[in-house]
């Protein structure tokens, strides 16, 4: 499989899942300005979405989306109890979370990244993040991780997207329990050669 990823961007997430499952993933980066892959590929030829994730299947096929390729990539490796089996309850609790990441925090942050949004729509948006994160801080509470008591696919989400915080200037110190919980998916072993190999850590 191929991997197509931006360093730091939402790509992390399935980046994080491969390793943690032990999956083989060449990763491809992608100048999403350019829209061009490091091999110099068009890279709207491979997703015409233009956005990052992407993953080439060994058969040639493209799929997109974090929240699925999440799934598709935990439930090639079962065993490695990255997400419940399909059809049990917290199989849709995983998905539920899932989904709240992607269009509650992701989709919070995501406004943000605008070059000339003004003082006054930045300080709504975050307002509005703020009470997302809020509603998170209280679900951490007494928890290690999102969907149960081990590291799930959630959890790689989630991390990946709390990261943009300093990046965007939002304030985490409100919320004990979402840094407590970043500091300990930061910690986890596969969680640091993610973010080495995409160049946010310096190399051990």
């Amino acid at each position: 499989m191929e991997l197509y990823y931006s360093p730091g961007a939402c790509s992390l997430a399935p980046h994080i899942v491969s390793r943690e499952a032990g999956l083989p993933v060449e990763l491809i980066k992608v100048d999403l300005g350019a829209r061009k892959t490091e091999k110099g590929e068009d890279y709207l030829s491979i997703n015409s979405k233009g956005y990052v994730p992407a993953i080439r299947l060994d058969n040639g096929q493209v799929m997109t989306e974090v929240a699925t390729l999440l799934q598709y990539l935990a439930d090639q490796k079962p065993q490695s109890n990255l997400i419940p089996a399909f059809g049990t309850p917290e199989r849709y609790r995983a998905m539920e979370w899932l989904t709240f990441i992607g269009s509650e925090i992701h989709k919070g942050f995501g406004p943000l990244w605008a070059p000339k949004i003004s003082a006054d729509a930045k300080a709504a948006i975050k307002g509005k993040l703020g009470v997302r994160l809020k509603w998170l801080d209280r679900e951490l509470e007494g928890r290690d991780y999102l969907a149960g008591k081990q590291f799930s696919v959630a959890d790689a989400y989630a991390f990946t997207v709390l990261n943009w915080a300093s990046m965007l200037d939002v304030d985490l110190k409100p919320y004990p329990n979402i840094r407590a919980f970043m500091e300990r998916i930061a910690a986890r072993p596969k969680v640091k050669e993610a973010m080495r190999a995409e160049g946010l850590l310096k190399a051990a």
